[in-house]
């Protein structure tokens, strides 16, 4: 293959154009070959190089005063105190899980949880955030099932815990789900480890798995739409093995603790293409690598395939000189590959070479900082006129309400998460379900609090309101918990984004990201980028994800959203009497069957405000449950509270669909005891109303009521109603 002549289809068929395939030819100086062709191909996808959103990424607040590492790491590092930090970065496998869903789940996992422990952490915890079409497409059962099963399979066998995350469904996801995958970990903050390469002459090493073709095109198929044809990509998807994945984690931090490693990079999207690039490049330095010294796993391999291959577990480093047998010993003391495959150099250059013939010479400096950076033209999205709640249809609440928790987008999770194993390592504290999931601090009294969160709906009515929106509730969600928010890590999830229009979604949602980050003190410090989900030209709904990290400085003084007694005073904190937003609501969707109107707005000063006022009366004991409004409304924020804890309420509010389902932003439910409700009351002023009292089996208001049994069943029955019926129909 390294023979084959470079025609303008063969460039066509690695994702350059015209312009680009020019700027290589003036990088190299000659025509590369096919190898040095698939090398320029990888490294300036869209999927490797943000070449499309560089631009807006570069206008996101990444750093604080406990910032330690933001992006341009393989994870964000932040200080959490008593000599630790937490690392964690969020990243898609969107394309390769609606090709093979169970290993492009699978594997997406695989892939940040090498993200993060190459950082020197250990992985604590896994969320995912799922976007899924509409529930009665003839696909969506098979990809619902898949992913869990891959999510599961991976995260299960690999012992970290899955904690978290969110599960969505509309039509706009019928031809591109979405798969997004986060990881926590935990490292001491005197040995974080980073990718740049130092030392002429040092080694460069391979470890893990061997190389076979799995997942070769795999950047480049995440940087194109999909076609009639994509199940015919499937060779694309790379397959994992979490058993290795183990005992790589294993072994790295072994040799973590030992004085052998100068940088370190996980293979992922482009494989050891992008990982020895980085690498190079970020030490100023140049690489030679004997391709032949690869481990392989799959006869007749050539370099192009060796550099172009994604398959799974393994890791690339540059080791002090003279430790080579230090990490050997480690490595395969784990029954894992460990090669010597190169050296650093003072050429900017890497030199690749197969059996002693030079088949690969390229420039590294030039091939990185000549990547292109486009400012493509882009449209704003047109502001929707708010929506008149007269013209809403009036539904008993009762009827409203038990359609809404049966509604896809709110009905339980829980034949989701009981798949995963959410309790392995011992220190879950708080299990999914919840506001945000709670991992312990490893024998100590601390806790780490973490969530994902976006809206789309919202994002689509108004990217940036949409954008201010997700940010705002990653960090509710923290707050209810009584976590103090530290940062974020963000997958932005759109369509192509050559179109102006979807163009403009990404810049407003990232103009909205930038506005709540700066006003609540929640830097982006990680993140992916994942555009061209289009199917046919139809392309998904803006989803730019939010992973938020806080920490809890005391488990003892900690929320759930569990009503967790009787005659308990309820209380809604934020907001105020004329609340009632139902543009864009899930009411005027799942009841009106529209989708219509603006989103809510998001009030960053008073978001800020009052979290921390949430925030300060959790830690100081003084409610006993905390849940913040969002999807549904106040009364759908109550039930919940109420299923979770299996105790009922009596509540004193208005009934009309605006005051029982309007989603206005920045607004907690508190519960506390009777006795202590009249004195909070009086320190919050206005800030706070009472609205009832906890209690019986029924959600009560005035003469009319809905037993919680039978909003249990709504709740409860409608995924595994949908999982066990016939393909295609709900």
């Amino acid at each position: 293959m390294s023979d084959a002549k470079i025609t303008p289809e063969i460039v066509a068929e690695h994702g350059l154009n015209a312009e680009e395939y020019a700027r290589v030819l003036e990088i190299m100086g000659r025509e590369p070959n096919i190898t040095e062709l698939g090398i320029f191909s990888v490294m300036w996808s869209e999927h490797c190089s943000y070449k499309s959103s560089k631009k807006w990424l570069k206008t996101l607040p990444t750093t604080a005063p406990w910032v330690i590492h933001g992006p341009g790491e393989n994870a964000g590092v932040v200080d959490i105190g008593d000599g630790l930090t937490a690392v964690f970065k969020m990243e898609s496998h969107n394309h390769p899980s609606f090709i093979e869903p169970y290993q492009g789940a699978a594997t997406g996992v695989g892939g940040i949880l090498r993200d993060v422990f190459t950082m020197g952490a250990r992985p604590v915890a896994n969320l995912n955030a799922l976007r899924f079409g509409a529930p009665d497409h003839p696909k969506t059962r098979h990809l619902i099932s898949g992913v869990v099963s891959g999510i599961g399979g991976y995260g299960n066998c690999v012992g970290v815990p899955t904690v978290g995350g969110e599960v969505n469904f509309h039509p706009g996801y019928n031809g591109n789900i979405l798969v997004n995958a986060m990881t926590v970990g935990i490292a001491p903050a005197d040995r974080i480890f980073t990718s740049q390469a130092r030392g002429v002459g040092n080694p460069v090493v391979y470890v893990g798995s061997k190389t076979g073709r799995d997942g070769i095109h795999g950047a480049t198929m995440a940087s194109a739409e999909f076609s009639a044809d994509s199940e015919e990509k499937r060779p694309t998807v790379q397959v994992g093995d979490p058993f290795t994945e183990k005992l790589l984690i294993e072994a790295c931090l072994e040799l973590m603790d030992t004085d052998a490693i100068v940088a370190i990079q996980d293979m992922g999207a482009a494989g050891l293409t992008s990982s020895s690039f980085e690498m190079a490049s970020k030490g100023g330095l140049g690489v030679d690598l004997a391709l032949d010294t690869v481990p392989m796993r799959e006869a007749g391999m050539t370099p192009y395939e060796l550099m172009l291959s994604e398959s799974q577990e393994r890791m690339l480093m540059v080791l002090q000189p003279g430790k080579e047998h230090v990490a050997r010993a480690i490595f395969e003391k784990w029954h894992l590959d460990f090669a010597v495959i190169g050296r650093l150099t003072d050429t900017g250059r890497m030199v690749l070479t197969w059996h002693g013939e030079t088949v690969a010479d390229l420039p590294i400096d030039p091939l990185a900082e000549a990547a292109p950076e486009y400012d493509r033209p882009w449209e704003p999205t047109p502001a929707p006129a708010p929506l008149d709640p007269a013209t809403v249809p009036v539904v008993p609440w009762t009827e409203a309400l038990t359609r809404l928790m049966g509604s896809p987008d709110l009905a339980s999770r829980r034949w989701i998460w009981e798949q995963y194993d959410h309790m392995v390592m011992g220190d879950t504290v708080q299990r999914p379900g919840g506001d945000a999931a709670v991992v312990r601090i490893h024998g100590t009294d601390r806790g780490l609090a973490a969530t994902t969160d976006c809206t789309p709906r919202y994002v689509g009515a108004d990217p940036v309101m949409g954008g201010r929106q997700a940010v705002a509730e990653a960090w509710r969600n923290l707050t209810a918990t009584g976590a103090r928010p530290l940062a974020v890590t963000d997958n932005l999830n759109f369509g192509n984004p050559e179109k102006p229009r979807i163009m403009g979604q990404v810049v407003g949602a990232c103009q909205g990201i930038a506005e709540a980050c700066r006003a609540l003190d929640f830097p982006v410090v990680s993140g992916n980028v994942s555009l061209y989900n289009e199917t046919e030209g139809q392309a998904i709904p803006p989803t730019p994800t939010i992973g938020g990290v806080g920490v809890i400085d005391d488990l003892d003084r900690m929320a759930t959203v569990a009503v967790p007694a009787e005659g308990e005073a309820i209380l809604v904190i934020g907001g105020g009497p004329a609340d009632g937003w139902l543009g864009q609501s899930l009411y005027l969707r799942e009841i009106a069957g529209r989708e219509e109107g603006a989103p809510p707005p998001v009030d960053l000063a008073v978001e800020r405000r009052t979290g921390d006022l949430v925030r300060g009366l959790i830690q100081a004991g003084r409610v006993t449950a905390c849940h913040d409004v969002s999807d549904g409304g106040l009364l759908v924020a109550v039930a919940e509270m109420a299923l979770a804890g299996s105790i009922g309420a009596t509540l004193s509010v208005d009934t009309t669909p605006a005051a029982l389902f309007g989603e206005d932003q920045g607004r907690y439910v508190v519960t506390l005891p009777e006795a202590e409700a009249a004195s909070l009351l009086a320190d919050l002023g206005g800030t706070a109303r009472r609205i009832g009292v906890t209690g019986g089996d029924a959600l009560v208001i005035g003469a009319d009521s809905v037993a919680l049994a039978t909003v249990r069943t709504a709740h409860d029955g409608w995924l595994p109603g949908i999982m066990s019926s016939t393909p295609g129909r709900s």
